[in-house]
């Protein structure tokens, strides 16, 4: 396993390696002790094509978030919501699939979101904090200061999602 490092501190990309035989494959998702974190919390998703989840974030108790694809194929996004960084509002985006093997480590203070591109998406959150829905918050996936060129122009979107609120929101906000 091989960690490509990103422009924005502490966010990390995880190439894996897949192991095919004539009865399907292994691969290994992530070693803790290369990322140096430990996880409380597993969730995972099972989206139809089309369907947009985020761009979600706590502001007490930030999670880190490890996105592996286990079927399917994923457009994910990472949005800087730490206000002292020097990429605060920038966003990074990469396309996961079950044959890349890859996976990205999004560290705490990033909203975070995806889009499937396949029939069937399955999507594994290994995240480093619990939910605590009482902190959680949502930031509009098409605010156009963030320029995020998703590649679906209608994607279905929760109620949640759908009244987020755009950057400016958080500017003034409280986002600790």
């Amino acid at each position: 396993m091989r960690i490509k490092k990103t422009k924005f501190k502490g966010l990390v990309v995880l190439n894996g390696i897949k192991h095919n035989d004539k009865r399907g494959y292994l691969r290994e998702l992530v070693l803790e002790k290369l990322i140096k974190k430990k996880f409380k919390f597993q969730i995972t998703s099972v989206s139809k094509k089309n369907v947009l989840r985020g761009l979600h974030f706590q502001i007490k108790k930030p999670q880190g978030k490890l996105i592996s694809v286990i079927k399917g194929e994923i457009f994910d996004v990472a949005v800087d919501m730490r206000k002292n960084s020097q990429t605060f509002g920038q966003h990074f985006s990469i396309r996961l699939n079950e044959n890349n093997c890859s996976s990205v480590f999004i560290p705490p203070g990033f909203a975070h979101g995806f889009l499937t591109l396949k029939k069937e998406n399955i999507v594994c959150y290994s995240c480093t904090e619990y939910r605590s829905p009482k902190n959680e918050r949502s930031l509009k996936y098409n605010d156009p200061i963030l320029k995020i060129k998703w590649p679906v122009k209608k994607p279905n979107i929760s109620l949640k999602d759908k009244y987020a609120h755009n950057l400016n929101h958080y500017i003034d906000g409280p986002l600790s």
